[in-house]
């Protein structure tokens, strides 16, 4: 006589499947998925990117600056790059990330801050840089930066007061 089993209601493959979801679901929403959570800033490349002392490079989210590398200089870039160094170079920072971890040369793209503020969001408010939303990315904070933005041109900060024509239109 078999002894025959009881079997259960859930499907054989759902207790992997929820595994599998839920170890998903942490690597996307850790930072550890993308890149470091803290580093130290070897350099600054210009306004809204930096070096990592592992060799990283990091993009700022939300931002885009006044170029002044390739042979470019843009009104209020050297001013930008400035501010960036005076802040981070050879500061330990904090990194998060969102949606997508690197854009398109393999940059991370993080919002990055340093002893407690954020950059991306103080480059904005100041007038250093302008707002540069490439979705899925920033999606959750994209009204406060075009806030921040409307606030630095009517104050005329920054870039806002210092150039004509302005560098981010």
């Amino acid at each position: 006589m078999s002894v025959s089993r009881p079997r259960s209601k859930t499907s054989r493959f759902q207790l992997p499947l929820s595994i599998l979801a839920l170890l998903t679901q942490q690597a996307c929403s850790s930072s550890v998925a993308c890149g470091p959570s803290e580093a130290r800033v070897a350099r600054v490349i210009d306004g809204d990117t930096v070096e990592l002392s592992g060799g990283e490079r990091v993009r700022y989210l939300m931002v885009d600056t006044p170029e002044i590398t390739n042979g470019h200089n843009e009104c209020y870039g050297a001013e930008a790059s400035a501010f960036n160094r005076s802040l981070v170079e050879g500061q330990r920072v904090s990194l998060r990330y969102d949606a997508e971890c690197t854009d398109r040369y393999g940059r991370l793209l993080s919002y990055v801050s340093v002893g407690g503020r954020e950059l991306n969001s103080l480059i904005i408010q100041q007038g250093y840089g302008c707002l540069l939303h490439i979705a899925p990315n920033g999606a959750a904070r994209l009204q406060e930066f075009e806030l921040w933005q409307s606030e630095a041109k009517a104050l005329g900060r920054g870039l806002w007061g210092a150039c004509d024509p302005k560098p981010c239109g």
